[in-house]
């Protein structure tokens, strides 16, 4: 199985991926390693990515995860997947390709991105990250997760509505 941690710059992806990746004895994969140079320097400079700058980066994942797939080698994978489009591009088997969204308002968000050291991701762009967030429909299979307690209990809460 892959889990695959979706949200905003700021909601926890990589902290409760580690974490939840190292209770599970689980393969931890950090999205953001997979973006083009070009894709890092751009946001480092303030700049939103479009969903052309998007593209090759959105095909390595979903390489990543269809390799762990076929290797039988359960993982937690990082990345934004604000939109809808974008996890239909992940969803390799839907079986065994789970999303969960970590789900904060813009004020906590913010408060977690101030106090973030050494990221490429800037808290200007936090806006622009929110705008671009396509809640999951009816029909999507995404399990909506609030980050408003401790990454432990984040943790607890994904492996008790997924089960694992």
């Amino acid at each position: 199985m892959v889990v695959v941690l979706t949200g905003v710059a700021g909601a926890g992806k990589t902290t409760v991926g580690r974490l939840l990746a190292t209770e599970l004895g689980w393969r931890f994969v950090e999205g953001d390693e997979l973006h083009a140079p070009a894709s890092v320097a751009k946001m480092a400079r303030g700049e939103p990515l479009t969903d052309e700058d998007r593209r090759p980066w959105l095909a390595a994942l979903r390489a990543a995860i269809a390799d762990l797939l076929a290797r039988g080698e359960d993982a937690v994978v990082t990345c934004s997947a604000l939109k809808a489009a974008y996890r239909d591009e992940l969803r390799v088997d839907p079986a065994r390709v789970r999303f969960v969204l970590l789900a904060g308002d813009y004020a906590l968000i913010d408060r977690r991105l101030a106090s973030r050291e050494g990221h490429f991701m800037p808290r200007s762009l936090l806006a622009s990250q929110f705008a671009a967030l396509e809640a999951p429909g009816k029909n999507e299979d995404v399990l909506t997760v609030h980050v408003t307690g401790s990454p432990e209990e984040v943790v607890e809460t994904i492996r008790r509505r997924l089960g694992l």
